[in-house]
C-alpha cells in the first residue's frame, strides 16, 4: 500500500516541476515561491520533526539545532569554496556555480527518499498513521519538485539536468517506501540528518533564493509570492496533523 501511495507523491514531485518550468518568464515570482516554500519546510516541518526525533542535548543545546546550524555553515562553506574555485579559473564574478545546485538538488533527493522510508514505515505501524503520513508526504512534494527544479536551473546547469534531479526526486519516495520494507532508520539517525538538512535548505533560501528573487524584481507581488509559499506548507502541515 505504502508503494501505491508513493506513486502519487510521484506525480505531484512532477507536478510541482512541471510548474517551475512553464512560469519562467516570471522568474521572481517563481524563485520568490520556492524561497517561501522551502522556509515553510524548514520551520514548520523539518525542524519540529528533527527536534522530536534528536532532542536530546549536546553541551546544552539540543543535538538537532545543532546539526541544523551546522547544515547552515556547511552549505556556506561548500559554496563559498565552489565560488571562489571559479574566481580563480577566471569565471565571472557573481556567476553562479552549478556544482551548488546540482548538491541542494540532490539534498532535496535524499529527503524524498527519507520521506518514502517514513511512509512505509507509518504503513507498518497501521493505516490511520499511514493515511495521515501519506498526505503530508503526497502534499508538500509539490515544493520538493519545485524546488529541485528550481535550485538545479538557477545555478546554471542545462535543463535536461534539472529534469534529471526532477525524476530522481519524483522516483526517491516509491524506492524509500520499498526500502522501508527491508530495514528500519533509528530515530535519533533521522532527526539528525533532518536537522543538518534544515539548516542547508535555509541557507538556499536566505542566502541565496530569496535575494536573487529580490533583486532585479523588487516588487510586492514577489514577497506575496514568498508569504504564500510558507503559508502553503502551514496548511499542509495542519492538514496532516503536524
Amino acid at each position: 500500500m505504502a508503494v501505491v501511495v508513493a506513486l502519487g507523491a510521484f506525480l505531484m514531485t512532477l507536478f510541482g516541476g512541471w510548474v517551475a518550468q512553464r512560469v519562467t518568464d516570471r522568474r521572481h515570482l517563481v524563485l520568490g515561491l520556492a524561497g517561501g516554500l522551502m522556509l515553510g519546510v524548514v520551520g514548520l516541518d523539518l525542524l519540529p520533526e528533527a527536534l522530536e526525533a534528536a532532542g536530546q542535548e549536546v553541551f546544552g543545546v539540543p543535538q538537532a539545532l545543532l546539526l541544523f546550524v551546522g547544515g547552515f555553515l556547511f552549505a556556506h562553506v561548500v559554496e563559498r569554496l565552489l565560488a571562489t574555485r571559479r574566481a580563480a579559473h577566471g569565471a565571472e564574478t557573481g556567476e553562479r556555480t552549478p556544482q551548488v545546485g546540482l548538491v541542494a538538488a540532490a539534498a532535496m533527493v535524499l529527503h524524498s527518499l527519507m520521506d518514502g522510508v517514513a511512509l512505509g514505515a507509518a504503513f507498518q505501524v497501521g493505516g490511520g498513521m499511514g493515511a495521515t503520513v501519506a498526505l503530508a508526504v503526497i502534499t508538500h512534494d509539490f515544493a520538493d519538485g519545485f524546488n529541485t527544479y528550481t535550485l538545479t536551473s538557477l545555478y546554471g546547469n542545462a535543463r535536461r539536468k534539472a529534469v534529471a534531479m526532477l525524476l530522481a526526486d519524483a522516483v526517491a519516495p516509491i524506492a524509500g517506501a520499498g526500502l522501508a520494507t527491508l530495514l528500519t532508520l533509528p530515530e535519533e539517525l533521522l532527526g539528525s540528518y533532518l536537522g543538518f538538512f534544515g539548516g542547508a535548505l535555509l541557507y538556499l533560501a536566505a542566502a541565496e533564493i530569496l535575494p536573487e528573487a529580490h533583486h532585479a524584481h523588487p516588487a510586492r507581488s514577489t514577497l506575496l509570492c514568498t508569504v504564500a509559499g510558507v503559508a502553503f506548507v502551514w496548511l499542509v502541515v495542519g492538514l496532516s496533523g503536524g
